[in-house]
């Protein structure tokens, strides 16, 4: 890959990356809830999907996916269905009010959980794997050894989305802070995020 060709594949990386998704609203409601810190969990959780996803596509699985529908439909619903889900949880979860000084502090939320929700918003996510499909050949040339072009172009992709995502998306969430404070703040943040995640759902099925 020549480096005209790799500030190319950077420049898109940016690109999709600053386009507010899933991944997005998951890394800023990890932030709210467990802190900037703590959100790269969910954030690394994302990345194993797009790696996942490079790798189906590189094995021509993904090119099967894009011609079934059956089963394009199949996942793309599966991520919907996950996505509500999410937004529905997180509307409807329970949040207390002040917390008095003899009771317990809420525990964080642990590692895999928010490992494990990342790699899931991800992966569920049908277009991405078509979005592979058109991505992935413009900077990969088949006359050359792929593995190497197939290794800097998901170090690239990764390395790109951790930065977007923890220090624009995560970070943007700190300044929402200050409405955690309190019970009704945290039920409207809950209520905001959820909706979105709601929406997201909505644009996966009827946005084609």
């Amino acid at each position: 890959m020549t480096a005209t060709v790799w500030l190319s594949l950077v420049a898109a990386c940016l690109v999709i990356s600053l386009t507010p998704g899933a991944g997005a609203i998951n890394t800023m409601t990890n932030s709210l809830n467990e802190g900037w810190r703590r959100s790269i969990w969910g954030i690394v959780g994302q990345q194993l999907a797009l790696v996942v996803h490079v790798a189906i596509v590189a094995a021509g699985v993904g090119l099967l996916v894009a011609r079934v529908p059956w089963l394009f439909e199949t996942v793309r619903y599966l991520g919907a269905a996950y996505l509500v889900f999410l937004g529905i949880r997180l509307i409807a979860a329970r949040v207390p009010e002040v917390v008095a000084d003899d009771e317990e502090p809420k525990p964080a939320e642990g590692r895999w959980p928010m490992l494990r929700r990342g790699f899931w918003v991800n992966l569920l996510n049908p277009k991405a794997i078509v979005f592979f499909l058109a991505f992935v050949p413009q900077f990969i040339r088949l006359d050359r050894d792929p593995w190497p072009q197939y290794l800097l172009l998901i170090s690239t992709v990764v390395v790109i989305d951790v930065v977007v995502m923890w220090f624009v998306f995560a970070a943007t969430a700190r300044t929402f802070r200050r409405l955690t404070a309190s019970a009704g703040g945290r039920r409207t943040l809950n209520t905001v995020f959820g909706a979105l995640f709601i929406a997201v759902a909505a644009l996966l099925l009827f946005v084609h």
